[in-house]
Order: C-alpha cells, then sequence, then structure tokens
C-alpha cells in the first residue's frame, strides 16, 4: 500500500488514552518499518463507568462503525473492553460481527477488533494459561472481567480492582504507581501480567518496568489491540518497547 494506513478507533466520549497509547505504538513502529499510519476516531457517550452507562453506549456502536467507514479506514478498534465484557460470555465475537455488517452495508467491508477480544486472543497467543489482572473498574465490574477472560480459557489468579469510577479519573491514574500494585501482588505462578484490563488505564510507559520484574510477559489493552490491528492489517506485529506480545516473538 503506497498511502498510509487508516486506523479507526470507536472509543467513549470520554476515552482520552487509547487515542494516546495506540498511535505512540504504531508512531514508534515507524522507526524501525516502513508502513504509516493516520488516526481517525467516532466517539460513544459515556462519562461514568456503570454497568447501565455502558450498555447504552454500545448501542451508539453501530452508528461510530458507519462513521468510520464513510472515512474508509482498514481496520477498525472498539476500544472499550468492559463495555464489551459487562455485555455477557463471548459478546466480543457478536459485537465484531455486526460491526463489520455494518460497515459492509456502507460499501466498505472493514476488519473490526474490540479491545476485550484482543486482550483473550493475547493471552492465548502468549499461551498463557494463569494471569494476574490489574483493573481501574468498581469491585462488580471488575469481577465481570475476571469472570469473561475465565470463560475464554484463562485462569485469573489474583486481580486488583483500584474502584475508580469516574472516566476521567481513570485516565489520570498515575502510570507510575503500577509496578508498585504489581509487586503487591502473587504472580509467582502467573504465565502473564495483564497490567491494564482497560483502555482507559495508562500502562505503557510502566512496561518495561513490570517485564523485568516480573520476569513475566506484559499485556494491556491497548497493546493486544494494536497486536490485532497489525495482524488484521497482515503486517509485522512489532513495536520496540511495547512487551512480549509486540516484541516480533509472536
Amino acid at each position: 500500500m503506497t498511502r498510509p494506513y487508516r486506523i479507526g478507533q470507536i472509543v467513549p466520549s470520554s476515552n482520552i488514552t487509547m487515542e494516546t497509547e495506540i498511535p505512540a505504538m504504531l508512531t514508534a513502529r515507524q522507526l524501525i518499518r516502513p508502513e504509516r499510519f493516520t488516526f481517525h476516531s467516532s466517539r460513544m457517550r459515556m462519562k461514568t463507568v456503570s454497568k447501565e452507562e455502558l450498555a447504552s453506549m454500545d448501542g451508539e456502536s453501530d452508528r461510530c462503525a458507519l462513521e468510520l467507514s464513510d472515512a474508509a479506514v482498514d481496520v477498525m478498534g472498539y476500544a472499550c473492553l468492559v463495555a464489551i465484557m459487562s455485555m455477557g460470555p463471548g459478546y466480543h465475537r457478536e459485537s465484531q460481527k455486526r460491526l463489520r455488517e455494518r460497515t459492509k452495508e456502507n460499501g466498505q467491508e472493514t476488519e473490526v477488533v474490540t479491545s476485550a477480544g484482543a486482550l483473550v486472543d493475547a493471552l492465548k497467543v502468549l499461551n498463557a494459561k494463569k494471569v494476574v489482572v490489574v483493573a481501574p473498574y468498581m469491585k462488580p465490574l471488575t469481577e465481570m472481567v475476571v469472570d469473561y477472560i475465565q470463560r475464554e480459557g484463562t485462569e485469573v489468579l489474583e486481580y486488583r480492582a483500584l474502584e475508580i469510577p469516574n472516566n476521567l479519573d481513570v485516565a489520570r491514574h498515575d502510570t507510575a504507581k503500577l509496578p508498585d500494585i504489581v509487586a503487591g501482588m502473587d504472580f509467582s505462578d502467573a504465565d502473564a501480567i495483564v497490567l491494564s484490563a482497560c483502555v482507559q488505564m495508562p500502562s505503557l510507559a510502566a512496561v518495561p518496568k513490570v517485564e523485568a520484574l516480573t520476569g513475566k510477559p506484559v499485556v494491556t489493552a491497548a497493546i493486544a489491540t494494536t497486536y490485532q490491528m497489525l495482524k488484521a492489517l497482515d503486517l509485522e506485529p512489532v513495536v520496540p518497547g511495547a512487551g512480549a506480545l509486540l516484541s516480533g516473538a509472536y
């Protein structure tokens, strides 16, 4: 492809992190690979991370897919992990199929990935049978996320729910605190660390430190989404400084 790849994201209206971390990763990739990227978003209303507001927000995802297909993006990612996981087991498959149908109806059959599907698939790629998980959500939503991951075949040995209800406050969480949070968990039997089971909680800068601390592969929702997008575009899934999944080993 001679033109840049167009990366589309369906994001909650209050999300400010995925439009930072995914471009940061793909821009870093441009230092070592020839492909270039542009970034495009459509938004769904959401301010408070509650099951009711997430369900209402998910109802806007079809409109967002149509809007992004108007721009003929090459891949689009549904960038709200908990919205998908709170809708019930396996919902990422239903969402991806439906949103792709919306783009097809608009004359653009676009590859669609979800951060929820990307994370559970990434754990399979890493052959991670057991993990520990850090999430910013209130405990009931975190337990839904844990259940979703376990139903997809990965055991969650331990989790931390940071219980931050406001989505903008999630984005303000200090990334530098994540290594200490993980250090306080029993990760000895884990195959991998899910450092952020949320696309809004910043985590990219902490990934190398946590991998060094634990000696384990570290994955986040944003890293998994980037991996899945690159695979969907049939591009090498490699990004410097973005952890084991994007190291080129997978």
